[in-house]
C-alpha cells in the first residue's frame, strides 16, 4: 500500500526514527501504527545489540538526591546531546526513588512513558546510531556530599563523586570529594583491600626486591615499606591530604568529627 508523508512524519515524531526506517516500518506493517512501532523497537533492539561489541568511552555522570549515575557514549557528540543528557538526569532520578544500589536493578527501573531505564537506553541507540550503556549506579543513604566535575566547558560533568558521612563539617567533606576527584582512590581504607590484591602487591614487591639484590633479611620490612606506599595511593583514609600534605585523610576526619562511611567515583570512559 502507498504510504502517506503525514504518516511517516507521525512514526517519526512518535519514535524518534529516522525517515527511511519510519517508512520502511510503515510499509512492512501495511499501514498499521501501532505494529510499525512495535517493529521500530525490535530493529532498535538488534541495532543494539549490534553494537554491543564496541567502546563506549565517552558520556556524562548525573546526580540527583543521593544517586549518582554514569552513562556512556562513544562520542562527545553524543555526550552533549540534549537527548542524551535529558536521559541521564531521568535515569538519576529514578535511581534515587528507588533507592537502587545495583545496576540491575536500576535497568529495569520504569521511566516516563512505560519504558524500562534499558528499553529506553536501547531506543536511544536506535535513535542517535552509537552504542549508549548504563555503565554504573550507586545510591548511597544518609548524608551525602556529591562533586561533579567538567573536563571540558562545552560537555555535561564527566567525573561525579559521591562521599557518605557521619558528623557535622559539610566544608570539610566537600574538600575529600574534590581529593577523590582528583586522586582516585579505589578503596575507602586498607581493611577495604582485597587479599587476593594484597597478595599480588606483595608479591610484586617480594620479586623487584630480590631483582633489585636486596638482602634476603631485610626482604620483609621492603615489602611491608612498599604496601604501605600502595595504601597511601589506593586507600582513600590513608592518602595524605591536598590541603594538607602533613596530615592523612583519616587524621583530618577525625579532627573534624567525620566518619567517612563510603564513597563513590565514577569516571566516563572508566
Amino acid at each position: 500500500m502507498a504510504i502517506k508523508a503525514a504518516d511517516v512524519k507521525k512514526l517519526r515524531d512518535a519514535t524518534g526514527a529516522g525517515m527511511m526506517d519510519a517508512k520502511k516500518a510503515l510499509t512492512e506493517a501495511d499501514g498499521d501504527f501501532e505494529k510499525a512501532i512495535e517493529i521500530l523497537r525490535v530493529t532498535g533492539a538488534a541495532k543494539a545489540a549490534k553494537r554491543a561489541g564496541r567502546e563506549a568511552t565517552n558520556g556524562l555522570v548525573a546526580s540527583v538526591g543521593n544517586a549518582l549515575i554514569q552513562l556512556a557514549s562513544e562520542t562527545d557528540f553524543v555526550a552533549k546531546n540534549a537527548e542524551f543528557i535529558a536521559l541521564g538526569d531521568a535515569i538519576a532520578t529514578a535511581v534515587d526513588q528507588a533507592k537502587a544500589d545495583d545496576l540491575n536493578q536500576a535497568l529495569a527501573l520504569p521511566l516516563d512513558g512505560g519504558h524500562t531505564v534499558e528499553e529506553s537506553v536501547n531506543e536511544l541507540v536506535a535513535k542517535i546510531g552509537e552504542k549508549i550503556e548504563l555503565s554504573h549506579v550507586a545510591y548511597l543513604p544518609g548524608a551525602i556530599d556529591v562533586y561533579l566535575h567538567r573536563r571540558n566547558p562545552d560537555l555535561p560533568p564527566q567525573v561525579g563523586v559521591a562521599v557518605a558521612y557521619e558528623g557535622d563539617a559539610p566544608e570539610f567533606v566537600h574538600s575529600v570529594a574534590l581529593q577523590i576527584a582528583s586522586m582516585s582512590p579505589s578503596y575507602l581504607s586498607s581493611d577495604d583491600v582485597p587479599e587476593d590484591v594484597l597478595e599480588k602487591e606483595r608479591r610484586i614487591a617480594e620479586e623487584t626486591a630480590r631483582e633489585e639484590g636486596k638482602p634476603e633479611k631485610i626482604i620483609p620490612r621492603i615489602v611491608e615499606g612498599r604496601l604501605n606506599g600502595f595504601f597511601k595511593d589506593a586507600c582513600l583514609l590513608d592518602q595524605p591530604s591536598i590541603a594538607d600534605e602533613k596530615k592523612t585523610i583519616s587524621t583530618l576526619a577525625k579532627e573534624n568529627g567525620v566518619t567517612i562511611t563510603r564513597f563513590e567515583r565514577f569516571s566516563a570512559g572508566a
